[in-house]
Parts: structure tokens; C-alpha cells; sequence
């Protein structure tokens, strides 16, 4: 056949052949641990309705962990299906100033790339925040805003955003979008039916207070404000004849950031996450209960379009006929903000594994939370020397090198195993388990952040940056 010929039918007969897969919908909360019945927190029982009928007109993973507990460095990964320790986009908010400018790896494409190469249309309704140089127009087809900077700060250094949704893209396209939800930042004025402080019980990292029991309450609150965010999306879907053909993910970004020991932090609270996912073709009414990477979410976006699955991503199709299921989940911690810090982790099957490789340093360092009144309130007590002995030690000891938690007996990580010599081999397990993974995924943590980027940091944040990798920039400025 003439090539021009079989050119032309390509060109020709693709859009009809894209037209005919599905849609796929991101709904990409912040801050939101999953606080809801079928999670085994029964204060919202009968409180998350939507989010309930969405788990049984899908799918439920009950152990999702996200790749890091802050949201650029797991965004970054998320958008390409790559660690963000592999592709230098660990720091938190970094690559935000032509001089720290970071690109991706040669070959590594973001999933709207994919999309696009593959005959999608695609958008993001709210922030990107991602870690690396790029032009918003190569990666989504809607609208390509301005980046819009929070009041009082830089321009641009929260990331860009995007405004548009389905309603903007062509008809006969399919499209993967993403909508942004505030999640555990929303705004709960004006829900009615909120959790009452008083019946909350917080963890034993916590002094019993009301200001910490309120935090702990608003949190569940949250999670019933955005059910109802939930609802309007999917009714509008529908409204506009696009549901039945629309697989819709709900996820977070990591776990919720009123609690320390939560956001920014690699415990249970600051990596788990929900995960639904449901829609055409997907089963329904179903819990799976094995490990899964928030990484084997950006691998089943691709599979489910149809789209071959690169050979650089570090997810899976969690439908796929070769799947096989996880023993372990890693998640890393670099700096945040101006908090220079390097944690990882390893969840199996029953323990959860952190290796601290900054000891000098304690949990509880100068961070973005030193305005709130909970960490007011944690140095107060500290400073009187009525902490109490948990939250003293999990927040102002002496940082451990590695930490080994039962979960099934210890759900809130207090007793620390990694001395004790009933678990020496558990304890070894879950170190060559990282060790591994740090070979084998190139862990650009294992060298510090260079200078270059140091220093915008301490451009961006100055007298708040007092971790001694910035002094060298304090005695430029004294000079």
C-alpha cells in the first residue's frame, strides 16, 4: 500500500479510535488522611455518604502509601510515575527560581504527555506544584493560567495553576483531567454537623488538651466537607452525560497537616492515604487489602487508556494480567520548605521501618509550623518540663537512627523495636529492604542539595533557614 496512503488512514481514523476509550478524573485532595467508616474510623459513620457510594461502585484500597508525605515531592512523582528521589525532585518546593532550575530526566514524560501523544485532551483544575522546569502548554490542552501567587508571597514559588475542566475541551476527545480538592485545608466554617472536640480521644503523642483535641475533630471534618466537593463533581459529570464513561480516581496528596507526626512526616499519618477508584470496567463493591504504592496509581491511569506503559515507571497496573502484589512500600522525606531533613521508610505486611539520617537534629525542628498553636503549645509544655514522656521523646529526643514499629500492635508508633533483640531480624530485613532501594532507584538523597539551590532557598525564606547547611550563606551576608 502507498505510505502516504496508510498515513493518511492513521491520521484519519485515530481520533475516532481515542474517542471511543474512557475518560479519567483525578480527584487529587491535600492533606487528607482517610478518615471515614470504611477506614475504620467510625466518628464519620453514615458522615461521608458520597465517598461511601463511590466504594461500592468501584473499587476501595484500604493501604495506599504515596511516595512522600508532602505535596510537591509527591506530586512530582505522582505526574510522572517516578520517585521523585530518582528524578531530583525530592526537595519540597524546589526548582522555583531560574538559578535552582531542575529539568526531568532525558525520556521521562509526565502522564498528561502520554495522554496527549495518545489522543487525550487534558487539564488540571488547580495547582501542579511540581518540582521541575516546564511549559504548562506541553502538558495540558485547557487553559495555561498564569502562575498565581499566594498574597504576600513571591510570585510563581507555589507553582501554576490551571482553571479549566471538561467543559472547555473538545467533544469528540477523551480526556484525563485533574481536579484539585483543599481536602484537610478546607475550610469548615460552614458545616453544620461538625464533630464534637470533646468525644475525641488523640493519640498518646499528644497531650490530652482541647487545642489538640479540636485539631483532631476539624480534621474529621474535613473529610465530611469533601464528600460534598465530591458530590458536586460527580453531579456534574453526570449532568453532562459523561459519567457512565468517566473512571474517577480519589486520592491525597499525603496524610492531614494539623498533626505533627502527620504531614512531613513518615509514620502511618503522613503516608497513608485513601484511595477509590470507580467507573467503567471497574469492579465494584470491592476492598483489596494488599500494599500499594501511590505509584501504581499513575501506572493504571496509563493502562486503563490503553496507553503502553513505560519501561522507567516504578508503579504497576493494579488490573493488570501481570500484576503481583507489593511486600513492602517505600516513602522518602527530603527538605521542606527551609527544614532540611532526610527520612525513609519501609511498610510491610506488619511493621513499619524509618531510617533518620539527620540524628543531629530532633523531630520537632524549625519548621512551617512554628506560628500554629499546637507546636506553640508542644514548646511550651517542653520548656516547663510537663510534656509528659511520649510526646517529649517523639517530638524533642534524641532522633534514633532507625525505628521498627508492630503496627498491629502498636498502631500509633510508640515503641520503638529497633533495640530490642527479640527483633533482630525483623530489624535487618527491613534494612537491606532499603538499602536495595536506594541502589537500585538511585536515591539522589544520598548527596546533599548543592549549594546553588541552598541558596535560594535562603533567598526565598532568610532568617528562618537555621539549619547549619545555610551558615555558609549567613557569613557571605556578614561580610
Amino acid at each position: 500500500m502507498n505510505p502516504l496512503l496508510v498515513c493518511l488512514i492513521a491520521l484519519f481514523s485515530f481520533p475516532a479510535l481515542a474517542a471511543n476509550k474512557p475518560n479519567i478524573l483525578w480527584i487529587f485532595c491535600e492533606d487528607l488522611s482517610p478518615w471515614m467508616e470504611s477506614y475504620g474510623f467510625p466518628v464519620n459513620a453514615g458522615k461521608t455518604p458520597t465517598l461511601d457510594k463511590l466504594s461500592k461502585n468501584g473499587i476501595r484500597f484500604s493501604r495506599c502509601y504515596v511516595p512522600a508525605p508532602v505535596c510537591s515531592a509527591c506530586r512530582s512523582a505522582m505526574i510522572t510515575g517516578v520517585y521523585q528521589t530518582t528524578t531530583g525532585t525530592h526537595q519540597h518546593r524546589s526548582s522555583r527560581s531560574p538559578e535552582a532550575a531542575i529539568q526531568l530526566p532525558t525520556g521521562i514524560k509526565t502522564l498528561p504527555q502520554l495522554f496527549i501523544e495518545n489522543g487525550y485532551s487534558t487539564f488540571n483544575k488547580g495547582k501542579d506544584d511540581y518540582n521541575f522546569i516546564y511549559d504548562r502548554k506541553e502538558h495540558y490542552t485547557a487553559d495555561t493560567q498564569k502562575p498565581t501567587p499566594t498574597p504576600g508571597q513571591k510570585k510563581g514559588f507555589y507553582g501554576k495553576r490551571g482553571k479549566a475542566d471538561w467543559t472547555t475541551l473538545p467533544k469528540e476527545k477523551p480526556w484525563f483531567g485533574q481536579i484539585q480538592l483543599g481536602g484537610g485545608k478546607t475550610n469548615t466554617r460552614k458545616l453544620t454537623d461538625k464533630v464534637d472536640p470533646a468525644t475525641m480521644k488523640v493519640p498518646p503523642y499528644f497531650p490530652n488538651e482541647e487545642i489538640f483535641r479540636q485539631e483532631w475533630a476539624h480534621h474529621y471534618d474535613t473529610v465530611r466537607v469533601t464528600d460534598g466537593h465530591v458530590k458536586n463533581i460527580l453531579n456534574r459529570l453526570e449532568a453532562d452525560g459523561l459519567l457512565k464513561n468517566t473512571i474517577v480516581f480519589f486520592f491525597s496528596d499525603h496524610g492531614n497537616n494539623h498533626s505533627l507526626r502527620h504531614k512531613q512526616f513518615c509514620y502511618e499519618g503522613g503516608v497513608h492515604v485513601p484511595l477509590i477508584i470507580s467507573g467503567p470496567g471497574i469492579e465494584k463493591n470491592t476492598t483489596r487489602n494488599e500494599l500499594i504504592s501511590g505509584l501504581d496509581i499513575s501506572a493504571t491511569t496509563l493502562a486503563l487508556a490503553g496507553i503502553d506503559l513505560p519501561n522507567y515507571l516504578h508503579g504497576q497496573n493494579l488490573f493488570g494480567d501481570n500484576y503481583k502484589a507489593r511486600d513492602h512500600v517505600v516513602s522518602a522525606r527530603d527538605r521542606c520548605d527551609y527544614t532540611i531533613d532526610r527520612i525513609r521508610t519501609v511498610r510491610t505486611e506488619k511493621f513499619r521501618y524509618l531510617r533518620n539520617f539527620m540524628t543531629d537534629r530532633i523531630l520537632l525542628q524549625a519548621q512551617y509550623r512554628d506560628g500554629q498553636a499546637q507546636t506553640t503549645r508542644l514548646r511550651e509544655l517542653h520548656t516547663k518540663g510537663e510534656l509528659g514522656k511520649i510526646p517529649t521523646w517523639a517530638f524533642f529526643g534524641k532522633r534514633p537512627s532507625e525505628e521498627l514499629y508492630d503496627l498491629e500492635k502498636d498502631p500509633h508508633q510508640i515503641d520503638n523495636l529497633a533495640n530490642n533483640p527479640n527483633f533482630t531480624d525483623e530489624l535487618k530485613r527491613h534494612r537491606e529492604l532499603l538499602n536495595k532501594w536506594i541502589k537500585e532507584t538511585a536515591d539522589k538523597g544520598e548527596q546533599p542539595e548543592s549549594q546553588k539551590h541552598l541558596r535560594a532557598i535562603y533567598k526565598r525564606w532568610g532568617s528562618k533557614c537555621v539549619n547549619p547547611e545555610f551558615d555558609i550563606f549567613k557569613k557571605e551576608e556578614a561580610k
